[in-house]
């Protein structure tokens, strides 16, 4: 089979792989994306010989704003410039030890190059030399599993799960990714080898976990990670939310079941990473907070406030970023539920401004989620949430429009205080600072200098606190 590579750049490296007498092969996601008419930036090329020296001499031929990377131990080389990213690798076969996932690494053939791949879909190879130029080398009958839409491992999955636990999760993305179907050996042996992936490191497994969370239906990863026992080894608070436990006729309904369906909800609507991990989050801490109660049935009161302390010891063991990311998922958890009862219940002024008071410019992002939350099969229920939601979003704006609280600051500060007064620092003044913020989010006066003033001169007095002249 020949495939019709067009390009200029496949033309300049088969003349230079020629030039320098050395086998050259296109190989991995980049001849996968090409059969899939996926997009795909980055290029990797197999070749029998030095991929450095070919990358040298590629990158001489693309001449000046070429940048060459060159890793010495891997035997690996980038070339880089405003059109391309090239990855240059010698053939190689590989060996592993029982503890480590690093491989010892010699120089092999492209059949044995072929071998060391994780699936087979990912060990097609297509020739760049001359002589077979467009020639498809496919081993393993990765052209096949490309159109039955299925994950299989070139060689024994065991073994390839085994030497590099990683693989199981690359499987898991991919057919997140891909939408494609793990074969049933396959997905066996991920099961049978998910202990070993202990061994790799927290940013390994994070990487592919936020590459799962990109997807378009993340869903698809989490469902398998639980089905190949995978999940209570990498992410064990979503494992606790599995389950269903019932007293008579009444059960709460599958929380692990129900965040999925919110995190494809939110998928749907939004590419934003962490917002998409609010999502997955918003009732990580309901586990906690079960209980039962004989008039209302299984509650899970204050979740919200459990779950979002909770985020900064998910995302430390994690290691996902501790900063703003963290900060706002912990917001996300904290405030979902207060749209939600607005939606509920009348909305009044003053419980807008203070939900656009503490969720400020991350207001649209919280109202997206509480929408994704949304869940029920009553097709009625689902219509009248929407409905009211929208009704909370044009209370919202108007609310803003109006009073200005979106991240308002009170209009009258501490120091103003402490001056007017002749105060030192003192609790006295945060009560008094509480107060009038209190006034303006209840709408008792207006979000103004003045009004604030006056109120604080009558709040002073009542404390009986009085102005130095």
């Amino acid at each position: 089979m020949t495939i019709d590579l067009k390009g200029e750049i496949f033309q300049l490296m088969s003349g230079v792989a020629d030039d320098l007498g050395i086998e050259c092969y296109l190989i991995g996601g980049y001849v996968r994306d090409l059969l899939l008419q996926r997009p795909s930036k980055d290029i990797d090329v197999v070749v029998v010989g030095s991929g450095i020296d070919m990358a040298k001499a590629v990158a001489h031929k693309l001449g000046k704003n070429t940048h060459v990377s060159i890793f010495k131990t891997y035997g690996t080389a980038q070339v880089k410039n405003r059109q391309y990213e090239l990855e240059f690798v010698g053939a190689r076969r590989e060996s592993y030890q029982q503890e480590s996932r690093n491989p010892i690494v010699e120089d092999g053939t492209l059949e044995e190059d072929q071998n060391r791949r994780d699936f087979t879909i990912n060990a097609l190879a297509i020739c760049l030399n001359k002589a077979r130029f467009g020639e498809l080398i496919d081993p393993f009958g990765g052209i096949s599993d490309l159109d039955q839409k299925t994950l299989r491992t070139p060689l024994n999955p065991d073994i390839t799960f085994s030497d590099d636990p990683l693989r199981m999760l690359r499987a898991i993305r991919f057919a997140t990714q891909l939408d494609f179907r793990i074969a049933d050996d396959t997905l066996e042996a991920i099961t049978r080898n998910s202990q070993r992936i202990t061994i790799i490191t927290k940013e390994r497994v994070l990487d592919e976990l936020n590459k799962i969370m990109a997807a378009p239906k993340p869903s698809i990863g989490f469902r398998l990670l639980d089905k190949c026992e995978l999940l209570p080894l990498v992410f064990p608070e979503m494992a606790a939310l599995k389950g269903v436990e019932k007293r008579g006729s009444r059960a709460h309904k599958d929380n692990f079941d129900h965040t999925l369906k919110v995190l494809d909800n939110l998928a749907s609507k939004s590419d934003d990473l962490w917002l998409r991990w609010s999502a997955l989050l918003h009732d990580i801490g309901k586990p906690a907070t079960k209980l039962w109660d004989d008039q209302q049935g299984w509650t899970f009161r204050n979740h919200n406030f459990v779950g979002s302390k909770m985020v900064p010891s998910i995302f430390k063991r994690m290691k996902l970023p501790l900063g703003d990311p963290m900060k706002f998922v912990q917001k996300m958890v904290l405030l979902h539920m207060r749209p939600i009862v607005l939606s509920e219940s009348e909305v009044t002024d003053s419980a807008v401004r203070r939900l656009l008071f503490e969720a400020g410019d991350d207001i649209d992002a919280l109202m997206t989620l509480c929408e994704s939350d949304i869940t029920s099969n009553n097709m009625e229920k689902v219509k009248r949430f929407s409905q009211n939601f929208q009704l909370v979003r044009v209370k919202l704006k108007e609310i803003e429009e109006k009073d200005r609280v979106r991240n308002f600051q009170p209009p009258i500060n501490g120091e103003e205080i402490m001056s007017l007064f002749g105060l030192e620092p003192c609790g006295v003044i945060g009560e008094l600072k509480v107060q009038i913020k209190d006034a303006i989010l209840d709408g008792v006066i207006p979000n103004e200098h003045d009004a604030a003033y006056d109120l604080l001169l009558k709040l002073a007095a009542d404390r009986g606190l009085k102005p130095i002249s």
